[in-house]
């Protein structure tokens, strides 16, 4: 007899969103005025180098990217009894922390970290390669970086993790077929063709056995970064965002401090265009004038650039409402759409919006009704008014929102008929990948929230959207506040007392099981599968 047992959902404890300073406002002003993007690929959470992940996001201002293969569901854990899927859980968590710290953005393929591999045939048989090298091609057509760097070297099968060393190969092959209208062709119906301009391995001493032979070793196709200039603005070393960052790995132990001084990373160019200097994107095109109608768009943000108030960010509202225009105008849809997300947040900001959807309680059943709560604040003097609230809760609304006073309203709603669950555990996979059949959630790094408010504003003659998904916020003892991404569970839910149950003979043997009901006045049967 044969039992197959599966426990899915996790609570996600996240700290509440800030809005952004006025010296942080000033560095998203100078990530809005940069068309430049970096996509870094390793195998597991903790693989990536976040110094280069924090120096091409907040001091080269490029979009940057961290696709890991993995969710690291193999490795060891510090900080609890949770191994497999439920480690993964906990590690892809760790990875978001890690990215809001270093300003990068998180992907994923559903390659299944299946524990060590001595070598990358092996790996790649287990992973099946074909199916992943997909997943990576999509993530390059859709990110389209200029520029790949993968951590590990691709030419030493065996001399390391067959993970580490199958990333590479990956990542290397990734890079030629990218461009190619013959690999994967359906894929062209949701995305388009790319060509990265250079692929680089970020070596170290380690990869040539010790510093001695390092310093011996041929560096005429590498640059050479220093990864730790300091952020006037902000008023930090590179490095202290780093080990900030590195620091959120911590149930594989990675905390970390910073260093001082200059902190040398090499790059080593596999693929692409020679450079000329040490500049990663020299002949790389990173300003607006890459793109047509850009370069007026270009003119107008340094502009607005040179004329912001560090301590009064809204009076750059008007000047970042007319380039909002522009952008939206654009038909180049890759930059139109990335570019218009971001000026929506930078505005919200500049302006100090505070804007909420929550509820009372942390978890529901679809087709329940709950009571929701929305709130909008706008301490600015700019003239900002509600037109109307839709999604999940409809609300027509014409309301203009005073300086500084809370508008808020009660609103019900009928929760979808939807369960919040990592969806790459809904399906069962096998040793080496999850199954994921929605195309559409491949890569991200988690479910999205799927209960949204969006609150359309009219800001000074301008109409925006902001969705603003659901949360659960509790004020704790010791945290202070708390929120809680607002959790859709099915009508019951059980789970086993015993993790592991032993059968050494054929005989009928008894098992205890909760069985938690969601809802109220639910009955039924319960069986063993």
């Amino acid at each position: 007899m044969k039992f197959s047992f599966k426990l899915i959902l996790i609570l996600l404890i996240t700290k509440p969103v800030l809005a952004q300073s006025g010296s942080e406002i000033y560095k998203q002003l100078k990530k809005i005025n940069t068309l430049s993007s970096v996509l870094y690929v390793a195998a597991h959470p903790d693989d990536e180098n976040t110094s280069l992940i924090s120096l091409f996001s907040n001091h080269y201002s490029a979009r940057t990217g961290y696709l890991s293969m993995t969710r690291g569901d193999g490795g060891q854990n510090l900080i609890g009894t949770e191994l497999r899927e439920s480690l993964g859980l906990i590690r892809t968590q760790e990875l978001l922390e890690a990215r809001k710290l270093d300003g990068g953005q998180q992907f994923f393929t559903t390659a299944n970290d299946f524990g060590y591999s001595k070598h990358p045939d092996e790996t790649l048989s287990i992973w099946n390669k074909q199916s992943i090298l997909s997943e990576i091609v999509y993530r390059i057509r859709a990110f389209k970086p200029d520029i790949i760097i993968h951590r590990f070297d691709h030419r030493t099968p065996g001399s390391s993790h067959g993970h580490h060393t199958s990333s590479a190969l990956l990542s290397e092959e990734a890079f030629h077929l990218a461009n190619n209208p013959k690999a994967f062709p359906e894929q062209l119906k949701h995305v388009s063709l790319w060509q990265p301009k250079r692929q680089f391995y970020n070596t170290s001493w380690w990869s040539y056995g010790s510093k001695q032979n390092f310093e011996k070793a041929d560096k005429s196709n590498m640059i050479i970064l220093n990864s730790n200039p300091i952020d006037y603005v902000l008023g930090r070393f590179n490095s202290e965002v780093a080990a900030k960052s590195r620091s959120q790995h911590k149930s594989q132990g990675f905390g970390s401090a910073p260093v001082l001084g200059i902190k040398n990373e090499y790059l080593e160019l596999i693929n692409g265009i020679k450079l000329d200097s040490n500049n990663p994107f020299d002949g790389i095109e990173t300003e607006w004038s890459k793109i047509d109608e850009g370069s007026n768009i270009g003119l107008l943000i340094e502009k607005i650039i040179q004329d912001y108030d560090l301590e009064k960010p809204y009076k750059s509202t008007y000047q970042l409402l007319d380039v909002y225009k522009k952008i939206k105008a654009l038909k180049n849809k890759h930059w139109r759409e990335i570019k218009s997300k971001e000026l929506e947040l930078l505005i919200m900001n500049s302006l100090g919006l505070r804007i909420q959807f929550n509820t009372n309680q942390p978890t529901g059943v679809k087709k329940t009704i709950i009571e929701t709560k929305l709130e909008l604040v706008n301490p600015s003097p700019l003239k900002v008014s509600i037109i109307k609230i839709d999604g999940d809760v409809s609300l027509n609304e014409n309301q203009i929102i005073n300086q500084n006073i809370l508008w808020h309203k009660i609103k019900n709603i009928v929760l979808p008929e939807k369960i919040t669950t990592p969806y790459w555990l809904l399906e069962n996979g096998d040793i080496g990948n999850y199954k994921v059949s929605d195309e559409k959630l491949k890569g991200l790094p988690e479910t999205p929230n799927p209960i949204i408010a969006n609150f359309t504003l009219n800001i000074e003659g301008s109409i925006i959207t902001f969705p603003i998904p659901l949360t659960y916020r509790s004020s704790d003892q010791v945290s202070g506040e708390v929120v809680e991404n607002f959790q859709l569970l099915p009508k019951i839910t059980t789970k086993l007392n015993e993790s592991v149950i032993i059968f050494n003979d054929d005989l009928p043997k008894k098992v205890r099981i909760q069985v938690q009901s969601n809802t109220q006045n639910t009955n039924g049967l319960v069986k063993l599968v």
